[in-house]
């Protein structure tokens, strides 16, 4: 009769997982919105990391600019003082070549005016006159040794004025070419410094379209992220009502069964009771081992032998799991409810546990070890063993002990994700019941998705 009662059971369980289907069935697609949402912030972030390399780039190209032009600026000033000393320069050679040329006139107008005068004296027989005025020959040769010293010094002086204004017009002339020049080296610097200021203007207004961009990724990236909560949150409200649907279901399937139990056991109980030949009720045990004849409830005489008793030897927990003769539970048939706690241990002895059951399958809402569990069922079997209590959600977990920071995380402690728990293992390693692909497996990243806490049994 119990087995019909177990039966019973199961097929008011799975009518009321038929129930929650379609909750579960938002809850999955909620779970494949949110992986999409994260896909898309990793490469909203991704981008961002792009863009900042860029604007980097860009400034360290900005300064590069901006220290050749702060050379050609220099530069410029220096030409500009140059150009000055070379026109100061310009300036004397032409006070220098007024000079000269007014040593020149003067010296001219000398060597005419003696000239003059000697034409004054004596007409076109001056030279001769003054040669036949001479009282002797040393007087004659004095006189025309004076007169040609100063011709001779007439010339001389006009040839050295004339070199000296030869000299300081090329010097004059040199100068002003080197004025020349050195202008359009600063006009050759000048435009160099306005197509730097050019490239400057352009490389930091770059820039500021990366800061744009990157102000707006970061906003889209802001909006993944609080979807991906608001999703988070839905994906919890609906396994907190999925996981209390499923225990009103449970509860009101025992209760049901219970009372089906009842209702058949009192049926059984008054189909197998038996009456002797005055119609009195008789124990059939006792009547079958007197070898009494015994009568039905409608008169009919029945072999007491064959009454079958209301009890089939076989006894269940309150689960319907059927109990050995040992009175224990057989192990196969024990559900996460009924399972027992071993005293607690380390961290260490927690990760030993648990990753004994690498390879055992995922079963979405399973709290087996063995037989299949998921992320939640996982780790509030394994730390059952070591006599905590862990809630049954990821949700409810990601409240429970006492928070750590991640890099301060211990073999044993408790990895949250948004929907999802593992067990860390040390050395950036952790043991979860993965998905149903993967089953109960061991992976190396600890971080592979956003951890939102560590929490430490306490």
């Amino acid at each position: 009769m119990k087995k019909r009662i177990v039966c019973l059971t199961l097929a008011l369980m799975m009518t009321a997982t038929q129930v929650v289907s379609v909750s579960a069935s938002r809850e999955e697609e909620l779970r494949e919105e949110q992986a999409a949402t994260s896909a898309q912030l990793d490469a909203t972030y991704a981008q961002i990391d792009q863009l900042y390399s860029a604007k980097q780039q860009l400034q360290d190209e900005i300064n590069t600019l901006d220290a050749n032009l702060v050379n050609v600026m220099v530069s410029i000033q220096t030409l500009e003082g140059d150009i000055s000393n070379k026109q100061a320069d310009i300036e004397q050679t032409q006070a220098d070549l007024q000079k000269a040329q007014n040593a020149k006139d003067k010296q001219y107008a000398a060597m005419k005016q003696r000239i003059q005068y000697l034409y004054e004296k004596g007409g076109s027989d001056a030279w001769f006159q003054m040669m036949m005025s001479a009282d002797n020959l040393s007087d004659l040769l004095t006189k025309a040794e004076y007169t040609q010293k100063m011709y001779d010094y007439d010339r001389k002086s006009l040839e050295t004025y004339a070199n000296t204004i030869e000299q300081v017009t090329n010097l004059g002339n040199q100068y002003q070419q080197e004025k020349s020049e050195l202008e359009g080296m600063k006009q050759e610097y000048e435009a160099e410094s306005a197509n730097l200021q050019t490239q400057i203007d352009t490389k930091k207004a770059s820039s500021a379209d990366c800061d744009n961009e990157i102000a707006y990724a970061q906003e889209m990236a802001n909006e993944y992220a609080n979807l991906i909560q608001e999703q988070q949150a839905e994906i919890e409200q609906l396994e907190a009502e999925r996981i209390a649907a499923e225990e009103e279901a449970r509860r009101q399937a025992e209760a049901e069964a219970a009372a089906a139990a009842a209702a058949e056991e009192a049926a059984q109980q008054e189909d197998q009771t038996v009456y002797d030949e005055e119609g009195n009720e008789v124990d059939a045990d006792e009547a079958a081992e007197n070898g009494d004849t015994v009568y039905d409830k409608e008169g009919n005489e029945v072999d007491p032998s064959e009454v079958t008793s209301s009890d089939d030897g076989v006894e269940y927990d309150e689960y319907g799991n059927v109990i050995d003769s040992d009175n224990t539970v057989d192990p196969d048939s024990v559900s996460s409810s009924s399972s027992s706690s071993s005293s607690s241990g380390s961290g260490s002895s927690i990760v030993d546990y648990a990753t004994q059951f690498v390879g055992n399958p995922y079963v979405w809402g399973g709290t087996s070890l063995t037989g299949g569990a998921d992320c939640s069922g996982f780790t509030q079997s394994v730390y059952a063993q070591f006599g905590y209590s862990l809630p049954r959600t990821s949700y409810e977990q990601q409240n429970w002990g006492t928070e750590v920071s991640y890099a301060d995380a211990q073999p044993g402690d408790l990895i949250c994700y948004g929907g999802h728990v593992a067990i860390y293992m040390g050395n950036g390693q952790i043991v979860h019941a993965s998905n149903s692909r993967d089953g109960i497996k061991i992976s190396n990243d600890a971080t592979y998705r956003t951890i939102l806490s560590v929490r430490r049994p306490s």
